[in-house]
């Protein structure tokens, strides 16, 4: 595909080619977590942090690894046995069954799995304080977002945490990849969920309507940018 069109990225070989974005994503999450747990548990560290991990795949798995790192206490499941066993031996977690992840007495939700997790069966169940995961689509519907926020629960809007590995494949398709300042964007995912977290505290509104109102604001100003440029050339 990538000898017929520009627009594929995560190329593991050829011109600006970046390869796996996963450990992208992994790193955004991370971020994102520290930021989750800096603003609802008041701690500058994750270390002794329980989280639980739906989920370890390529991005799941990259999570652990990470988190394992910082010190970050770790619960894990997934419909792989093998990938369940990998996340125990690399990231010294503990292995529970599918259904029982929800439950998990940990800080920290991070689904990194399929996406509509997050429902009025699920969301009863979970005891964690933060949902930040990097699963797409998590909330299987928008309300859900108004059924965290009641209770208690601080939710980062997934694609604003899962953004790592699009900041990455967006940068090589622009042919012009610098690592560096793919790093740096990334590391700024956590900055950006704070402003969200603050913003709905202080609108009485849910962090997802917060994360669609600054979308919806980009995207408008993208495209009237586009229109007056396109107006310009024409001129």
């Amino acid at each position: 595909m990538a000898r017929k069109t520009h627009y594929v990225a995560g190329l593991v070989d050829g011109h600006a080619a970046s390869g796996d974005p996963s450990p992208y994503t992994a790193r955004g999450i991370l971020e994102g977590i520290k930021a989750a747990v800096k603003y609802r548990l008041g701690r500058s560290s994750i270390k002794g942090t329980r989280v639980a991990v739906q989920g370890v795949g390529n991005v799941g798995l990259n999570l652990c690894r990470l988190l394992r790192r910082e010190g970050a206490i770790l619960v894990v499941a997934n419909i792989d046995e093998k990938a369940v066993n990998r996340a125990v031996t690399e990231a010294n977690a503990t292995a529970v069954p599918l259904d029982e992840i929800y439950e998990q007495a940990v800080d920290v939700f991070a689904p990194c799995a399929l996406g509509a997790v997050l429902r009025d069966e699920t969301i009863p169940r979970l005891k964690a304080t933060i949902v930040a995961g990097g699963a797409n689509n998590q909330l299987a519907e928008p309300r859900h977002a108004a059924m965290l926020t009641a209770r208690d629960i601080l939710y980062a809007p997934d694609y604003i945490i899962n953004a790592g590995g699009i900041i990455n494949v967006a940068s090589e398709i622009t042919g012009d990849y610098d690592q560096a300042h793919v790093l740096e964007h990334v590391d700024r995912i956590g900055n950006t969920l704070e402003g969200i977290f603050e913003l709905a505290s202080e609108r009485g509104e849910t962090t997802a309507e917060i994360a669609d109102s600054m979308a919806r604001a980009k995207i408008d100003a993208t495209r009237k940018a586009s229109v007056s440029r396109d107006a310009s050339n024409v001129a």
